[in-house]
């Protein structure tokens, strides 16, 4: 079992690397966590290297091809860092973005604490701590080389490769009434290409996921906290991106959220 000094020294290295544009291969063999719980108690250690709390918490890998992507054989969890978050419309550096892909999410605002507990939360009860939902759109990143390839502990000490976060207005109250799992989602590089989904690809229900996560931090015993943004994954193929790019999501008569990189 990965030592505090450890954990933490752990942590220091990915952030550095973040912070430089930087990757490595692997965490060095002494650092390296073992299961999700070394990998989350090395992700503890950012909200502290940040220096600001958290803004709430990211799901990555919710459908069969995005664990594909990078290799894990089901959802993990990160947090999402306040100076990595802005708002709809926003103009963010591409910088040393190398997935280099945009992805058009629901994002749910809680209104309660979900604190850990023995019994597992069910998904009305999550939804009933919810405060609004959101249309979001996530850039993520990783600081492992050969990210498919580093496994789901080291990812989840990478903060389940977390990296840029665009968040829009809520949503109308209406969407408490709509079946999201059916809810179209238009995902569009301006001049480029465009990606159509529906709420089903985010691990069969943006719902499901949400209570997924509330459950994982139970585990690991993190409460998922009032005020907090959970984006539940990916609704459509990732959108390849570069420099120059505006990024727009149209959720219809839900909302829409845009960005671009400089």
């Amino acid at each position: 079992m990965l030592t505090e000094q450890q954990t933490n020294q752990a942590a220091a290295l990915i952030w550095q690397s973040w912070r430089d544009g930087a990757v490595i291969a692997d965490l060095p063999d002494a650092l390296r966590p073992a299961d999700r719980t070394e990998g989350y108690a090395i992700q503890a250690h950012y909200q502290t290297l940040s220096g600001q709390p958290i803004f709430g918490w990211k799901i990555a890998a919710t459908s069969v091809a995005g664990q594909q992507h990078i290799g894990v054989d089901g959802p993990i969890a990160g947090r999402l860092l306040a100076e990595h978050v802005f708002e709809d419309g926003a103009t963010l550096a591409f910088g040393h973005n190398r997935m280099a892909v945009a992805e058009a999410e629901f994002a749910f605002l809680m209104a309660r604490d979900l604190p850990p507990r023995v019994a597992e939360y069910s998904v009305e009860e999550v939804l009933a701590t919810v405060g609004s939902l959101h249309p979001a759109i996530e850039i993520p990143d990783s600081r492992f080389q050969a990210f498919e390839r580093a496994g789901a502990a080291q990812l989840i000490a990478d903060n389940a490769c977390t990296h840029d976060f665009v968040i829009g207005p809520a949503m109308p109250a209406l969407w408490r009434d709509r079946d999201l799992t059916r809810h179209p989602v238009t995902a569009t590089v301006e001049g480029k290409v465009t990606h159509e989904g529906i709420g089903a690809n985010v691990l069969g229900d943006p719902r499901i996921a949400l209570a997924w996560i509330a459950n994982e931090l139970s585990r690991y015993g993190m409460t998922l906290g009032a005020g907090h943004v959970v984006t539940t994954g990916t609704c459509a193929v990732p959108l390849p991106i570069g420099p120059g790019d505006r990024v727009m999501v149209d959720y219809g008569d839900l909302g829409r959220v845009s960005m671009r990189f400089a």
